[in-house]
């Protein structure tokens, strides 16, 4: 196996892209978080004491995917087009599902943009709501979808 994050030495390294072409990159991740359905229904009613759980959760994915540069070594830092944060709420289940879809017009790709952007809104989730329940958890953490470069389109079969 090839890892390019090394030099001939075993030393790290940071990929030069610079003799690729940039594309329009997309990548779309997601990170779930169990809670008690009745957390649930105070987060989808307005009812948690530290306030909009949700809209907070979002501005931190967003800052969180902008951010990634400072947070993975070796990260090249993009000139991100466009970041959205959504929730899916399954109350049956007592879960919520953090979805970070990151845009940028760059040479190489946007997920870890998009990991670090829903897992950051995941935290964000559990640090809002950990007064009123300490027994959240923050789950599976993948990227669902990417697109742009050589390597094509990836897109996360359905279990």
């Amino acid at each position: 196996m090839n890892f390019n994050h090394f030099d001939d030495s075993g030393h790290a390294i940071m990929v030069d892209v610079s003799a690729k072409q940039p594309t329009l990159r997309t990548a779309i991740a997601a990170a779930e978080v169990r809670l008690s359905k009745e957390l649930l229904a105070a987060i989808r009613s307005g009812g948690v004491a530290k306030g909009d759980v949700l809209g907070v959760a979002r501005l931190a994915g967003i800052m969180a995917a902008k951010r990634t540069p400072d947070l993975i070594p070796l990260s090249h830092p993009l000139a991100i087009h466009n970041v959205t944060v959504d929730f899916d709420m399954n109350e049956a289940e007592g879960l919520i599902t953090a979805r970070c879809t990151v845009r940028a017009f760059e040479r190489t790709g946007v997920e870890m943009e998009a990991m670090i952007g829903a897992s950051l809104a995941a935290l964000t989730i559990y640090d809002m709501c950990k007064g009123s329940d300490k027994s959240i958890t923050i789950g599976e953490i993948r990227l669902l979808f990417k697109e742009g470069g050589k390597s094509g389109v990836y897109e996360r079969a359905v279990n």
